[in-house]
């Protein structure tokens, strides 16, 4: 693996790059801060100018992804407007896309054991994203009355569990999980059933 060079000033993302290249050659915890600083083309104390250590890393890289995976969802939801219903999908297939395009960002947010409490700016990026698609779930159900609607936080949950397994078994070439359908298309009725057992599209849509 070839060094990267850095100008000063960016090292810190270039140290994060570095993470995120091991990361998905290696997975979350196959990589030391060492190999990382090589790869960035830097001295190992080099690191601790800006990390305290490799979880401090892999936690920078986590956040970056959620940033990203937001404003994805932000932009899924929004293209799916006015429709709740397209909004709402969109935002499913969205997570799917994320898994696939990001991979290292992916596995740092959701493999590497890293809390989302583990910095208040971490939290405050991974609320924005179960927020957006909270607010999806909110959209679809607001017609049914209060009394009967289901909790916008725990159908946004239950959606986000579904996206999550499909990636997980489906979408990232898990051994022995193997189906004939596509993670798409998985995920798309997955949704629709969910979403007729509540009563909120129509049985034959």
């Amino acid at each position: 693996m070839s060094k990267r060079g850095y100008h000063h000033g960016n090292l810190r993302q270039a140290l994060v790059d570095a993470a995120l290249s091991l990361i998905e050659e290696k997975g979350p915890q196959g990589f030391t801060l060492s190999e990382a600083a090589k790869v960035a083309g830097v001295t190992p104390a080099a690191v601790y100018r800006h990390f305290q250590g490799r979880e401090d890393l892999i936690a920078e890289a986590a956040r970056q992804g959620y940033e990203i995976f937001a404003d994805l969802m932000e932009y899924a939801y929004e293209k799916g407007q006015p429709s709740a219903l397209a909004s709402f999908e969109a935002t499913g297939r969205a997570y799917l896309a994320f898994a696939r395009k990001y991979p290292g960002h992916y596995m740092a947010m959701f493999e590497s054991g890293i809390s989302v409490n583990t910095n208040p700016e971490l939290a405050r990026v991974a609320m924005r994203a179960n927020g957006i698609l909270e607010r999806a779930a909110g959209d679809l159900t607001k017609h049914i009355p209060p009394e009967k609607r289901p909790p916008a936080a725990m159908f946004s949950a239950h959606i986000w569990a579904m996206s999550h397994g499909v990636v997980e078994l489906y979408a990232r070439g898990t051994p022995g999980a193997r189906t004939p359908f596509p993670p798409e298309e998985l995920l798309e009725t997955g949704i629709g059933i969910y979403l007729r057992g509540l009563g909120l599209i129509a049985p034959d849509a």
